[in-house]
């Protein structure tokens, strides 16, 4: 009988963190009256680890390990974890004892309210500024550039439904971004206030590399969510614009020099009415190929461009 919670924990050189962790899982888990599993995904561990792991799966049937081969990243780590995990709602939670295990139960029960994903909020943070600034621009960024509007992003805290984990495919620092990638779902998405508490044992993984790979991370979802079954439409009105504006100038210089027997060959402008004419037709052309790649890669992958509520 598969479990009817599945908590899927990425973690990577925790050892100090993975014992306190399940037992405070499993006291806050019991609570609940539902039967549940633990999906840890230790991704590329070099510490102790793997091996505290081994010894929490051989002595309580509720936690799995996914082991990788390396360090994936937090992303990867996820993807394995929604890939292995069972239960009709994922719940996905980081393995530094920062999210609060006590915080599941009330969004699991927002979550029953109708909702399909309910995010966690850590509305008073105990991270020092050099996390919470970069994160502070980053959520509104976000926030506007996608167009759902969550007041943190960050928070791995999250309760989502197993349907719509399995239909998510995530790479890059996406793991962020699962509101984004799944408000194209059409998912009903609700936020909820939740402890945040400060990290004591271990190290942060953070690093100021990582808030550049999520901003260029954001211009592929961005084009993915807005144009990634219609890249024609991005493309192609680029190109028509571009090669309206080269075409018209194009057709004022051959004025003068037909009707105003001016000469042309010298003018920078000449230039680049030409560039822009060529641009436009790269760019038309660039659509329809993309255009066609997507048509292939839907009808040969069986995939979908819709989504039903189950």
């Amino acid at each position: 009988m598969p479990p009817e919670i599945s908590i899927v924990i990425p973690v990577m050189n925790e050892a100090d963190n993975v014992g306190p962790l399940h037992e405070e899982l499993s006291q806050s888990l019991a609570c609940l009256g539902r039967s549940y599993e633990i999906v840890f995904v230790d991704d590329g561990s070099s510490d102790g680890t793997p091996d505290l792991l081994a010894a929490l799966s051989a002595r309580d049937d509720h936690v799995r390990v996914v082991r990788l081969r390396r360090n994936f990243g937090q992303t990867a780590a996820f993807s394995a974890g929604f890939d292995a995990a069972r239960g009709d709602v994922v719940v996905t939670m980081d393995g530094d004892r920062q999210n609060d295990p006590g915080d599941i139960e009330r969004l699991v029960e927002r979550l029953d309210e109708g909702y399909d994903m309910v995010c966690g909020w850590r509305k008073d943070r105990h991270d020092p500024l050099s996390k919470r600034v970069p994160s502070f621009f980053a959520n509104h960024l976000i926030s506007w550039a996608t167009g759902v509007k969550l007041h943190d992003y960050g928070c791995s805290l999250k309760a989502i439904r197993g349907e719509v984990v399995k239909e998510m495919r995530l790479y890059g620092e996406m793991h962020r971004f699962i509101p984004a990638v799944a408000s194209w779902m059409g998912v009903r998405l609700a936020e909820l206030p939740v402890n945040h508490r400060p990290r004591t044992r271990g190290s942060s993984k953070y690093g100021i590399g990582r808030t550049t790979r999520v901003l260029l991370d954001l211009f592929t979802v961005k084009f993915l969510g807005a144009y990634g079954t219609r890249p024609a439409h991005l493309f192609g009105f680029m190109g028509l614009v571009s090669g309206s504006v080269g075409t018209a100038i194009l057709v004022y210089l051959a004025y003068l020099r037909l009707f105003a027997d001016q000469a042309i060959g010298g003018r920078p402008l000449l230039l680049l009415g030409a560039l822009l004419f060529l641009t436009g037709v790269i760019l038309v052309s660039f659509g329809l190929v993309a255009e066609l790649l997507v048509r292939t890669y839907h009808e040969s992958q069986g995939k979908a461009t819709y989504y039903k509520r189950r």
